[in-house]
């Protein structure tokens, strides 16, 4: 396969569709917590700012200046956020990362939008990007949680 025939299937339309219609973009009144990530190697950033309520994710917002996969990483972790656990978004993020690096299955449900990105697999410099998403969001809840034991 040529290396222009990859990248055709790496920026699928699927993808290009996701990156162009990111949810839940607009800032959040009072989060309990915001996390700025970049990826060093590209110079995509996402800022994740969320409350929760009862352990779970109650309000999310997200500025999201990436490449296409990293906007569609974020626009599949924004379409399924919203009432999430701390165990739930970690198990997420550790799945997909094994997607990824490990060629694992695609995340659990309801995250298994993810399945998308499975050509990014052979991209290892995309991967990051990919990742910020879910990691910010896991960094601000384990923020929130830490601050509610300390």
């Amino acid at each position: 396969m040529s290396a222009d025939a990859d990248l055709i299937k790496l920026y699928s339309g699927r993808i290009l569709k996701l990156a162009t219609a990111i949810p839940l973009t607009e800032a959040i009144a009072d989060p309990m917590a915001t996390v700025k990530r970049r990826s060093p190697l590209c110079g995509s950033t996402i800022t994740v700012s969320l409350s929760m309520q009862d352990g779970v994710i109650s309000a999310y917002g997200q500025d999201v200046k990436a490449c296409a996969l990293g906007q569609a990483a974020a626009a599949i972790v924004g379409q399924v956020v919203i009432g999430r656990t701390a165990a739930e978004i970690e198990t997420a993020r550790d799945q997909l990362k094994a997607m990824l690096k490990e060629n694992a299955p695609v995340p659990d449900a309801p995250f298994d939008g993810f399945e998308v990105l499975l050509p990014a697999r052979d991209y290892k410099n995309r991967h990051a990007s990919i990742m910020l998403a879910i990691e910010a969001t896991l960094e601000a809840v384990t923020e929130i949680k830490n601050r509610a034991c300390a």
